[in-house]
């Protein structure tokens, strides 16, 4: 009986130091660590917010506050002293690496994956119940849109339980912190990231049937109410949190995140951009934040000219890839509801997803260009920047499919003269230092991309980018034995570059992706 109720006390404890997620490094270090990161302590502003303290956090700072006047003071030693550093990535077999891309991607699952988390008191750690894939390289937890792409490659590889584990990792966060987050670590609690929840729910349904909607209809609605969140009290014009109310009848969305301070691991930059832009800088803060909620930090899609970082103004658009990824939720939704025999609600919400649509459609078409582009809503304009992100509707929208047809053969121009290139497609056609602009081409973009074209008719281009794409996979990894977190795909022979970090290799998307197109294109020809 003392043994039950001992595992039982623990077990208690565990539930509660999880639901309780710990505070935010900034909080908890205060002057420590706006020095460390000012100072650059680390080359990485990630590594400190994912180190672990060695002792109670407020012993630590108080021994910095007396401490760090003295004259030879060292904070890094400081810092080594008092904190486990996280772990050096894994090498990935670079030297004897497997010739057969495919065999060496499935090996990497097994590096890549994690073990349900213990709880660790003072790790920005969030704890999660059941094994999950985490990308590689600095990213040492799982991420939201991330693991769709990844996902693609599990199913390939015929490891369906494991996606599963991820997805309950997902509907678990939902439950216990209102939506799911960036990643599973507590700085990455205020924002969320593009919503691929339904797209991997439906992915899940491929292997185990429509049933298992009803499994996960409580944490899609949950999701879907994160986002909605205000809607209702909105009028005409008024924007709050994620929600734009445009007219009379039409809601849409924008990223947005509620912690308008510098991102805990990008805290140097974020303070420097804020200062060289002039502008308000928790306004600033607050666009970056969108910017990483978006998944696209950063790209010209967001800058007012194009070029500059300090022009950004995410909260200000409509993105059309995120109110298609909601058009999809509502229309899982409905499904969902059908199938638990509630008609009514099922209706409700394929009217909503009905209305999305038009409103996309409206909004976010731009009769100009023939392609879909972001809307500003401040300004009432669509955005003339052609980015794989308009493709996004070619590839969930599930009515109208011929009238979809005609818009993808437009929306094929658009995307041979501005983005394809010899290695794939960039991520936009302009060059600005920002690592989601060209020369760089991304994964989850080329295959949204494909998966659209392929979808609504244009299947030679499809292909033509599929194989562009598996070719420069392939060949990187023959020169290096590396997988890319992205890729130059106008000059073959160059790394992709830009960002706030190096380039990172492992890796979750890209494996997925290119395992996922191998099943369905081939490789191909030498």
């Amino acid at each position: 009986m003392k043994k039950l109720l001992l595992c039982l006390l623990v077990s208690w404890q565990f539930v509660c130091a999880i639901a309780q997620p710990p505070a935010t490094p900034d909080k908890i270090y205060g002057d420590l660590f706006r020095d460390v990161q000012m100072s650059k302590v680390f080359p990485d502003g990630k590594t400190f917010v994912d180190c672990v303290p060695k002792r109670n956090p407020k012993n630590i700072v108080a021994d910095y506050l007396q401490q760090k006047g003295a004259a030879k003071f060292d904070l890094k030693q400081f810092v080594q002293n008092n904190f486990e550093l996280p772990p050096a990535p894994p090498q990935f077999n670079y030297i004897m690496q497997e010739k057969d891309v495919t065999k060496h991607i499935k090996n990497l699952w097994g590096v890549l994956r994690r073990e349900p988390d213990t709880v660790v008191i003072g790790s920005t750690l969030l704890a999660l119940p059941n094994p999950y894939i985490v990308p590689g390289g600095r990213f040492r937890e799982v991420y939201y849109w991330d693991s769709y792409f990844t996902m693609l490659g599990l199913q390939a590889s015929g490891e369906g339980e494991l996606m599963e584990n991820m997805i309950k990792n997902f509907a678990y966060m939902i439950e216990t912190y209102g939506h799911i987050p960036n990643g599973n670590r507590s700085y990455y609690l205020s924002r969320s990231q593009p919503p691929f929840f339904a797209l991997m729910v439906d992915l899940l349904a491929d292997i185990k049937g429509d049933s298992i909607l009803l499994t996960y209809m409580p944490a899609l609605e949950k999701e879907y109410e994160f986002w909605m969140e205000g809607a209702g009290k909105l009028k005409t014009g008024q924007a709050a949190r994620r929600v734009v109310k445009l007219n009379d009848t039409l809601v849409l969305n924008r990223y947005w995140d509620d912690y308008p301070f510098p991102r805990q691991e990008s805290y140097k930059e974020d303070v420097e951009t804020a200062q060289r832009s002039g502008r308000d800088k928790k306004e600033m803060y607050t666009h970056l934040r969108a910017g990483a909620e978006s998944g696209i930090d950063f790209s010209s899609r967001w800058l007012k000219d194009k070029k500059t970082l300090a022009t950004i103004n995410v909260t200000d658009m409509i993105p059309v890839d995120l109110n298609s990824l909601l058009y999809f939720l509502e229309t899982v939704l409905a499904q969902a509801k059908f199938i638990a025999h509630d008609n009514n609600a099922s209706a409700d919400y394929a009217r909503k997803a009905d209305r999305r649509r038009v409103a996309i459609d409206k909004y976010c078409w731009n009769k100009t260009l023939k392609y879909y582009t972001d809307f500003n809503f401040r300004t009432r304009k669509a955005s003339d920047v052609v980015t794989p992100a308009g493709m996004y509707p070619f590839c969930v929208f599930t009515k109208k499919l011929d009238y979809m047809s005609l818009l993808a053969r437009q929306a094929a121009e658009q995307i041979k003269a501005k983005l394809l290139q010899p290695g794939g497609i960039t991520a936009s056609p302009y060059n600005t230092g920002q690592q989601w602009d060209a020369p760089n081409g991304w994964a989850p973009l080329e295959w949204m991309t494909i998966w659209g074209l392929d979808r609504c008719g244009q299947r030679e281009l499809a292909r033509d980018i599929a194989e562009r794409w598996i070719k420069l996979n392939t060949e990187v990894y023959k020169r290096t034995g590396k997988l890319m977190e992205k890729y130059n795909v106008v000059d073959l022979n160059a790394e992709a570059g830009g960002g706030e970090y190096p380039g990172q290799d492992g890796f979750g998307w890209t494996n997925g992706v290119l395992l996922a197109l191998i099943n369905k294109y081939g490789m191909p020809k030498q």
